[in-house]
């Protein structure tokens, strides 16, 4: 039996996977949660084989941070990740922070399934399409492109959107739960990496690398 967790914000999208998913005899949907940081802990105390998890859940933590603590430190539950994000940068976080699959939610429900038979087989899912995309770089037809966001780190990544939608740091703070003064680090650090001035700075680079859709 694959023991199944799901975390997405929206109750309804959550109710919707657990009827799906247990329609297949071999899957139980053992628990829920509607943000990153409530994944985590959810996901030490269930223990679950696969997690299926959104990026974007918003007020709370972020898909990506939380999916590189979980595969870092909760080995056993392998990460999939679904979610409506067909951009080439999202795969490229989510693989670089252990999940060992991504689909979109336009799949079917039949995509969805081999996805998690996959995983929990201890293989890996990219969606067809997403795979096509990752070709397409890995061949060089992207290589002109200017790719300097992949120094940040995942944590630097939610922090960089959170100010590109003109969130101060006071209210990043308390949104990610670290204090002020590390929201300045990291900050300080992604204004270094990225070779940035100013917030107006910023804002054009998240815009036109399309980093502020989560």
């Amino acid at each position: 039996m694959i023991r199944v967790m799901l975390a997405d914000d929206h109750e309804v999208v959550r109710s919707g996977l657990r009827m799906l998913l247990e329609q297949d005899p071999g899957i139980k949907v053992v628990a829920e949660a509607a943000d990153g940081a409530q994944a985590y802990a959810v996901a030490a105390r269930e223990k679950p084989d696969i997690l299926l998890m959104d990026i974007s859940m918003p007020p709370g933590q972020s898909g990506l941070v939380a999916c590189e603590k979980i595969a870092k430190d909760l080995p056993s539950t392998r990460v999939v990740i679904l979610t409506m994000f067909a951009e080439p940068e999202y795969l490229f976080y989510t693989l670089r922070g252990g999940a060992a699959g991504y689909v979109l939610k336009n799949s079917t429900s039949e995509e969805l399934l081999a996805a998690v038979h996959a995983v929990a087989e201890g293989g890996s899912y990219v969606h067809p399409k997403m795979t096509a995309l990752l070709t397409k770089q890995l061949v060089g037809e992207a290589a002109e492109e200017d790719r300097s966001y992949r120094q940040l780190s995942n944590r630097e990544l939610e922090i960089l959107q959170l100010l590109g939608k003109g969130h101060t740091n006071k209210e990043i703070s308390e949104r990610i739960f670290l204090s002020v003064k590390t929201v300045e680090a990291h900050r300080s650090k992604i204004y270094q990496k990225l070779g940035l001035k100013t917030r107006a700075d910023l804002v054009d680079y998240a815009l036109r690398h399309k980093l502020l859709n989560v």
